[in-house]
Protein backbone atom coordinates (compact mmCIF):
# COMPACT_ATOMS: atom_id res chain seq x y z
CA UNK A 1 0.00 0.00 0.00
CA UNK A 2 2.90 2.42 0.05
CA UNK A 3 3.70 5.30 2.37
CA UNK A 4 1.53 5.39 5.51
CA UNK A 5 1.29 9.19 5.37
CA UNK A 6 -0.49 8.87 2.02
CA UNK A 7 -2.79 6.09 3.24
CA UNK A 8 -6.46 6.72 2.58
CA UNK A 9 -9.71 4.83 3.02
CA UNK A 10 -12.85 5.07 0.95
CA UNK A 11 -16.36 3.76 1.50
CA UNK A 12 -19.41 3.46 -0.73
CA UNK A 13 -22.73 2.46 0.81
CA UNK A 14 -25.55 1.38 -1.49
CA UNK A 15 -29.23 0.54 -1.04
CA UNK A 16 -28.93 -2.53 -3.33
CA UNK A 17 -26.97 -5.64 -2.41
CA UNK A 18 -26.67 -6.82 -6.04
CA UNK A 19 -25.46 -3.39 -7.21
CA UNK A 20 -23.13 -3.25 -4.20
CA UNK A 21 -21.40 -6.49 -5.10
CA UNK A 22 -21.04 -5.36 -8.71
CA UNK A 23 -19.76 -1.94 -7.63
CA UNK A 24 -17.14 -3.59 -5.41
CA UNK A 25 -15.79 -5.52 -8.39
CA UNK A 26 -15.47 -2.34 -10.46
CA UNK A 27 -13.78 -0.49 -7.59
CA UNK A 28 -11.07 -3.07 -6.92
CA UNK A 29 -10.37 -3.40 -10.64
CA UNK A 30 -10.12 0.39 -11.09
CA UNK A 31 -7.00 0.92 -8.96
CA UNK A 32 -4.44 -0.72 -6.67
CA UNK A 33 -6.50 -0.79 -3.47
CA UNK A 34 -6.98 -3.28 -0.65
CA UNK A 35 -10.52 -4.44 0.01
CA UNK A 36 -11.03 -3.96 3.76
CA UNK A 37 -14.68 -5.01 3.81
CA UNK A 38 -17.42 -5.78 1.33
CA UNK A 39 -20.61 -6.87 3.05
CA UNK A 40 -24.26 -6.33 3.76
CA UNK A 41 -25.17 -3.68 6.30
CA UNK A 42 -28.47 -3.52 8.18
CA UNK A 43 -31.12 -2.78 7.01
CA UNK A 44 -30.56 -4.39 3.61
CA UNK A 45 -27.77 -2.13 2.37
CA UNK A 46 -24.32 -3.01 1.05
CA UNK A 47 -21.00 -1.41 1.95
CA UNK A 48 -17.63 -1.46 0.18
CA UNK A 49 -14.61 -0.25 2.18
CA UNK A 50 -11.20 0.10 0.54
CA UNK A 51 -7.74 1.37 1.52
CA UNK A 52 -4.60 2.34 -0.34
CA UNK A 53 -2.61 5.30 -1.56
CA UNK A 54 -4.75 8.43 -1.77
CA UNK A 55 -4.67 8.62 -5.59
CA UNK A 56 -5.72 4.99 -5.98
CA UNK A 57 -8.52 5.32 -3.42
CA UNK A 58 -9.83 8.45 -5.18
CA UNK A 59 -9.79 6.64 -8.54
CA UNK A 60 -11.59 3.58 -7.12
CA UNK A 61 -14.13 5.81 -5.35
CA UNK A 62 -14.90 7.71 -8.55
CA UNK A 63 -15.53 4.39 -10.31
CA UNK A 64 -17.66 3.14 -7.40
CA UNK A 65 -19.82 6.25 -7.34
CA UNK A 66 -20.24 6.10 -11.14
CA UNK A 67 -21.12 2.38 -11.20
CA UNK A 68 -23.29 2.54 -8.08
CA UNK A 69 -25.33 5.35 -9.61
CA UNK A 70 -28.74 5.95 -8.08
CA UNK A 71 -28.14 3.15 -5.53
CA UNK A 72 -25.38 5.10 -3.71
CA UNK A 73 -26.70 6.38 -0.37
CA UNK A 74 -23.45 7.46 1.35
CA UNK A 75 -19.75 7.82 0.58
CA UNK A 76 -16.62 8.65 2.52
CA UNK A 77 -13.09 9.40 1.36
CA UNK A 78 -10.59 9.93 4.16
CA UNK A 79 -7.08 10.85 2.99
CA UNK A 80 -4.15 10.63 5.42
CA UNK A 81 -6.09 8.25 7.66
CA UNK A 82 -4.52 7.18 10.96
CA UNK A 83 -3.19 3.61 10.51
CA UNK A 84 -5.04 2.43 13.65
CA UNK A 85 -8.40 3.03 11.91
CA UNK A 86 -7.87 0.20 9.43
CA UNK A 87 -6.72 -2.16 12.19
CA UNK A 88 -9.77 -1.27 14.29
CA UNK A 89 -12.17 -1.84 11.38
CA UNK A 90 -10.46 -5.16 10.62
CA UNK A 91 -10.56 -6.09 14.32
CA UNK A 92 -6.81 -6.82 14.39
CA UNK A 93 -5.84 -4.33 17.12
CA UNK A 94 -3.61 -5.69 19.87
CA UNK A 95 -4.21 -3.84 23.14
CA UNK A 96 -0.93 -3.77 25.08
CA UNK A 97 -2.21 -2.15 28.26
CA UNK A 98 -5.90 -1.93 29.21
CA UNK A 99 -6.95 1.47 30.48
CA UNK A 100 -10.00 3.69 30.54
CA UNK A 101 -12.58 2.94 27.85
CA UNK A 102 -14.23 5.46 25.56
CA UNK A 103 -17.24 4.72 23.37
CA UNK A 104 -18.64 6.84 20.53
CA UNK A 105 -21.93 5.77 18.91
CA UNK A 106 -23.28 7.09 15.60
CA UNK A 107 -26.29 6.74 13.35
CA UNK A 108 -24.02 6.22 10.35
CA UNK A 109 -21.03 4.10 9.37
CA UNK A 110 -19.20 7.04 7.77
CA UNK A 111 -19.52 9.12 10.94
CA UNK A 112 -18.03 6.33 13.07
CA UNK A 113 -15.04 5.90 10.76
CA UNK A 114 -14.40 9.66 10.66
CA UNK A 115 -14.66 9.92 14.47
CA UNK A 116 -12.18 7.06 14.93
CA UNK A 117 -9.67 8.93 12.76
CA UNK A 118 -10.19 12.19 14.70
CA UNK A 119 -9.86 10.40 18.06
CA UNK A 120 -6.69 8.54 17.06
CA UNK A 121 -5.07 11.78 15.87
CA UNK A 122 -6.20 13.81 18.91
CA UNK A 123 -4.64 11.84 21.76
CA UNK A 124 -2.37 8.93 22.63
CA UNK A 125 -5.05 6.22 22.68
CA UNK A 126 -5.49 2.80 21.16
CA UNK A 127 -8.53 2.19 18.97
CA UNK A 128 -10.00 -1.15 20.02
CA UNK A 129 -12.66 -1.48 17.34
CA UNK A 130 -14.69 0.40 14.76
CA UNK A 131 -17.89 -1.65 14.47
CA UNK A 132 -19.85 -0.82 11.38
CA UNK A 133 -23.38 -1.60 10.42
CA UNK A 134 -23.74 -5.34 10.71
CA UNK A 135 -26.30 -6.53 13.31
CA UNK A 136 -26.54 -3.05 14.84
CA UNK A 137 -29.19 -1.49 12.60
CA UNK A 138 -26.79 0.30 10.26
CA UNK A 139 -25.16 2.26 13.10
CA UNK A 140 -21.46 2.50 13.79
CA UNK A 141 -19.51 2.73 17.01
CA UNK A 142 -15.93 3.19 18.13
CA UNK A 143 -14.27 1.76 21.24
CA UNK A 144 -10.89 3.02 22.39
CA UNK A 145 -8.59 2.78 25.39
CA UNK A 146 -5.73 4.62 27.06
CA UNK A 147 -5.12 6.67 30.16
CA UNK A 148 -8.20 8.54 31.38
CA UNK A 149 -7.01 11.98 30.24
CA UNK A 150 -6.14 10.76 26.74
CA UNK A 151 -9.45 8.89 26.38
CA UNK A 152 -11.40 11.98 27.50
CA UNK A 153 -9.43 14.17 25.06
CA UNK A 154 -9.96 11.75 22.16
CA UNK A 155 -13.71 11.42 22.85
CA UNK A 156 -14.08 15.21 23.21
CA UNK A 157 -12.23 15.85 19.93
CA UNK A 158 -14.39 13.32 18.08
CA UNK A 159 -17.57 14.82 19.62
CA UNK A 160 -16.59 18.31 18.41
CA UNK A 161 -16.34 17.13 14.80
CA UNK A 162 -19.08 14.48 14.96
CA UNK A 163 -22.03 14.14 12.64
CA UNK A 164 -25.01 11.92 13.47
CA UNK A 165 -23.75 11.29 17.02
CA UNK A 166 -26.00 9.13 19.21
CA UNK A 167 -23.95 9.29 22.40
CA UNK A 168 -20.60 8.85 24.09
CA UNK A 169 -19.23 7.55 27.36
CA UNK A 170 -15.89 7.34 29.14
CA UNK A 171 -15.39 4.61 31.73
CA UNK A 172 -12.33 5.55 33.83
CA UNK A 173 -11.75 2.13 35.44
CA UNK A 174 -13.61 -0.56 33.48
CA UNK A 175 -14.13 -4.00 34.96
CA UNK A 176 -11.65 -6.53 33.52
CA UNK A 177 -14.68 -8.58 32.42
CA UNK A 178 -16.08 -5.63 30.47
CA UNK A 179 -12.69 -4.86 28.93
CA UNK A 180 -12.23 -8.47 27.82
CA UNK A 181 -15.68 -8.45 26.20
CA UNK A 182 -14.59 -5.52 24.02
CA UNK A 183 -11.55 -7.32 22.58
Amino acid sequence: MGNASRLAIGMVELNSIARGIETCDYMVKAAQVDLIRSSTVCPGKYMVLIAGDTGDVKAAMAEGIKRGGECVVDTLTLPNVHPQVIQAISMTTQVEKPGAVGVLEFYSVASAITAADVAAKAANITLIEVRIGYAIGGKGYVTLTGDVGAVRAAVAAAEREAELLVGTTVIPRPSPKLFQSLL
